[in-house]
């Protein structure tokens, strides 16, 4: 899993994941809403790297979570049983209430993208009315920015 300085550095957080019989169809291929719930797992641990953990911030006075708000997924080849996967996460852009992403499931293995997703995740208030990315985030996502820009 990347470390913050990791990804300080080179602007993509790497998270591994194994393809287990629970993420496939009966014939032992990656069922297509599961590269979501990858990717789902590795934007959590990449803001948890940032000292954001989503129970906190929606706990907080504000009550605030991230909603994906648009996603596009290019299936580029199956993902199998007992894989060994990486997703690989990149921001490209951030609003107001908004950070855009780049998500790759990866196969170090083969070294091909099996799937490619492009994202925008909006930061909302717990009655569903948008609100800003919080200031701290905000300010080390920017950093990301400037790393992924060189």
């Amino acid at each position: 899993m990347t470390d913050l300085q990791t990804l300080l550095r080179t602007g993509i957080h790497v998270f591994p994941i194994r393809v287990y019989f629970e993420d496939t169809d009966a014939f032992g291929i990656v069922y297509h809403s599961n590269y979501l719930n990858f990717a789902e797992r590795a934007r959590t641990e990449m803001m948890r790297l940032f000292g954001l953990e989503h129970s906190r911030l929606m706990a907080g006075d504000d009550g605030m979570a991230f909603a994906v708000r648009r996603c596009e997924a290019d299936f580029r080849r199956p993902a199998r049983l007992d894989d060994c996967l990486e997703v690989r996460s990149r921001v490209v852009a951030l609003g107001g209430a908004t950070i855009d992403m780049d998500q790759v499931v990866y196969s170090p293995t083969d070294d091909l993208d099996v799937c490619r997703m492009t994202l925008q995740l909006a930061c909302v208030q717990r009655n569903g009315r948008p609100a800003r990315v919080p200031a701290s985030l905000r300010t080390k996502l920017q950093n990301l920015l400037t790393t992924n820009r060189t």
